[in-house]
């Protein structure tokens, strides 16, 4: 008798690409059988809060808030080494191309900023950066047109609209993931996948090989890895989809490493010095 599991992921190419061998039968699931709940990562970091699905995608900025339910994954990691999340607007007038970031801050200060979610890993950033400000919490594929509309006049872009922007018209004000990168040397951890705790470790386990092995299996197969991530690859070719999945499927997704480690651990704790989340967080992977 097989036993399934609730897995949640956001409906976008990394998440689609990452998955695609459990959900196309490529490699050998064990017996156990998963049914995939695609729900945007704000939702997933609200339900993950209520530990309602059995796995999970989830924002490193919301673990913090799931110690007592949810354990990490050793696979899934979303970083960005050099590049993240980023602001964006219509235009910088008043800000040179050059712009230190105490510039940037300075011209940020009184802007309205659409946001994807108050949970998710590009909102930390944003504080972390730029301390208090005035924010809209904004689905993350509706910030474009908010922004556009002159509703806000700065967006916080998650997904492929770090790659879209200037396509559709907008200027880059500050790439989190730069900033982080100059600062620590190290990669902006963004997002993960969990695991209940209340699931036997010994099956813990299984599903992390399990998650681990399809990952790699993407890697390795990319081709037909990209072709069925494809529907979810909104406005993009599949040139720029598969650069945006090699973005946040890699290495670091088949494991964290030390470096993706502490990185979790120094951006948790600079939100906890801050005030930003509820305590410190002592990180918890599955082995």
């Amino acid at each position: 008798m097989s036993t399934t599991f609730t897995l949640g992921h956001s409906p976008d190419p990394d998440d689609a690409f990452m998955f695609y061998a459990m959900a196309e039968g490529k490699i050998d699931t064990h017996g156990y059988q998963f049914e995939h709940t695609l729900q945007d990562i704000e939702t997933l970091n609200q339900r993950a809060t209520r530990g309602e699905l059995h796995i999970t995608a989830i924002s490193i900025h919301a673990y913090a808030y799931v110690l007592d339910k949810y354990a990490l994954l050793p696979s899934g990691a979303s970083m960005g080494d050099g590049y993240g999340p980023m602001l964006i607007a219509t235009s910088r007038a008043g800000l040179a191309e050059n712009a230190s970031d105490d510039e940037i801050k300075a011209w940020l200060r009184g802007k309205r900023i659409a946001v994807p979610g108050l949970m998710t890993s590009a909102y930390l950033a944003l504080r972390l950066y730029l301390g208090d400000c005035e924010t809209v919490v904004v689905p993350f594929d509706e910030i474009f047109d908010h922004v556009r509309r002159g509703e806000s006049e700065v967006g916080l872009i998650i997904h492929e609209g770090q790659l879209t922007y200037a396509r559709d018209g907008f200027t880059k004000i500050r790439d989190f993931g730069e900033w982080w990168k100059d600062s620590t040397g190290l990669p902006l951890p963004l997002g993960g996948n969990a695991i209940r705790k209340d699931i036997d470790p010994a099956v813990r386990k299984e599903i992390a090989g399990i998650l681990e092995e399809s990952i790699r299996y993407g890697l390795e197969h990319r081709a037909a890895g990209v072709a069925h991530a494809m529907p979810h690859a909104r406005d993009m070719d599949s040139t720029l989809a598969d650069k945006f999945i090699g973005m946040y499927v890699n290495d670091y997704t088949l494991d964290y490493g030390d470096s993706g480690r502490r990185s979790i651990e120094l951006f948790l704790k600079r939100a906890s010095d801050a005030g930003l989340i509820p305590a410190p967080v002592e990180l918890e992977f599955v082995s």
